[in-house]
């Protein structure tokens, strides 16, 4: 009889534990659809390829028949759990309150399991996915992006960004998904000094930044990964107008990111570690609420204490306390002291994009529709289909681009038939998604955050 090692046997045991749960709870969960087929019309895939296996309930038929042994885990599975956007339409309208994202993620999880226990090297694996791979381990340390700031404003001063776009596209032929995440770039904006100045050349966000005036009390800002370089802006915004309403903002230095990219690619364990740093590194005991500014970054967050489970998924402790996740626009329509701000008028058409997670798991798209109408003269625009997702859903613009460009296709119609002048969204991927596919057409649109948006109509004090 062969001894095996006591560490070796404990990680064993705990992975054969970790897999029963895994496949415990997608039994559970799946059996709670009833087959209703209410969900297909509103799923984007399945409005796009008409097939049922694309569909919420075709997935969850099929994640059943896997985890029951009846359907194989081959590629052809694992392709149609690829092409889900996991933008969770299918929750809100389901009658029996199945948890399609939970299903979704728990399912590339198991998949994600099988691979890594038979040794197994995903045939399907090709550039994009080595991107993806990348972008995980910068999300690791989202230090990183920060310190990529300057970088990234010397290619761009320099014209060197755009010989490096144009290599990519006709040389390497968008190798590793390289040309797609380039031809997304925004602007390169530095962190706000919080001396009521644009200007900025630190790489960093200050620990503190105190209320002018009257105080109201101090919120944290959660400042994500890749937001931190690509949604520098918006940072700034919120942190300038928190301010100007009277509160002190905190930016805990030892944040990190989210893990809803772990999370959605089936690397729970990893998503663990970011959640248990976060929860560490937020929470001080004086705020009144965590403020993210990045839609998917806040439904992440606001389901930290639902996946406080250790390997046999049990709860670790039910008493957890985590402070209030609130997405900035949501906070700002509820406070008080607008009417100490002097707001220039805007007459333009603008039209809101509502993210998916902002729509369909926070349930906060009304917002950023009253933070548009603080500002005088403003002209909202009915925006079509607003409830179909864009296509950049994370990473899916790297992983499925050929259905994520048919998804884009479709908002920027929608967007060009409305007449808007500016189109503002809540979450940064689909301003990046949007914007590029407008600046490629031709069109003059700006897109930004409705905060940022709101944040250049508010005067100066010393010039208002």
């Amino acid at each position: 009889m062969t001894e095996c090692n006591t560490d070796d046997c404990l990680h064993d045991e705990a992975d054969l534990s970790s897999s029963e749960h895994i496949t415990n709870n997608l039994v559970e969960q799946t059996s709670r659809c009833v087959s209703c087929g209410l969900c297909l019309p509103h799923c984007p895939t399945y409005r796009l390829l008409e097939s049922e296996a694309d569909s919420p309930r075709g997935r969850i038929a099929i994640i059943n028949g896997a985890v029951k042994g009846r359907i194989p885990m081959n590629e052809k599975f694992k392709l149609h759990l690829d092409r889900c956007l996991a933008c969770r339409t299918c929750e809100a309208v389901c009658p029996n309150h199945v948890a399609y994202g939970q299903i979704i993620d728990e399912a590339r999880r198991m998949i994600r399991k099988s691979e890594t226990n038979h040794g197994e090297e995903n045939s399907a694996e090709t550039g994009r996915l080595q991107m993806l791979r990348l972008l995980s381990t910068l999300a690791m340390r989202p230090e990183w992006f920060d310190r990529l700031r300057w970088l990234l404003y010397l290619f761009k001063k320099s014209g060197v960004l755009s010989v490096i776009r144009w290599v990519w596209q006709h040389v390497f032929r968008n190798r590793f998904g390289m040309q797609t995440v380039l031809t997304q770039l925004p602007p390169v904006v530095f962190p706000f000094t919080g001396n009521q100045s644009w200007l900025s050349v630190s790489c960093t966000w200050r620990d503190f930044y105190p209320a002018t005036g009257e105080s109201r009390g101090t919120v944290e800002l959660f400042l994500g990964c890749i937001a931190r370089l690509t949604d520098a802006a918006t940072l700034n915004a919120s942190i300038y107008i928190l301010n100007r309403l009277g509160y002190s903002v905190r930016v805990p230095s030892t944040q990190t990111c989210c893990g809803a990219l772990h999370q959605h690619a089936g690397d729970a364990e990893k998503a663990a570690q970011l959640r248990d740093k976060n929860m560490q590194a937020l929470g001080a005991s004086d705020a009144i609420a965590i403020i993210s500014v990045v839609s998917g970054c806040g439904a992440q967050l606001s389901e930290y204490t639902d996946t406080l489970t250790n390997s046999k998924g049990k709860k670790v402790d039910g008493n957890v306390k985590f402070p209030e996740i609130c997405d900035i626009s949501k906070f700002l329509a509820a406070t008080q002291g607008w009417d100490q701000l002097a707001i220039a008028p805007l007459t333009k058409k603008i039209a809101v994009h509502d993210p998916c997670s902002l729509r369909h798991v926070l349930r906060d798209h009304d917002y950023p529709y009253q933070i548009i109408r603080k500002i005088p003269g403003a002209q909202l625009v009915f925006l079509a289909d607003n409830d179909q997702c864009c296509g950049a859903a994370g990473t899916y613009f790297i992983r499925q681009p050929e259905l994520a460009g048919r998804l884009l296709d479709g908002k920027i119609n929608a967007v060009k038939q409305c007449d808007a002048e500016i189109l503002v969204t809540s979450n940064v991927g689909c301003a990046m998604h949007i914007a590029a596919r407008l600046r490629e057409s031709g069109s003059e649109i700006e897109v930004m955050h409705p905060v940022t948006l709101l944040a250049r109509q508010i005067q100066h004090p010393t010039t208002g």
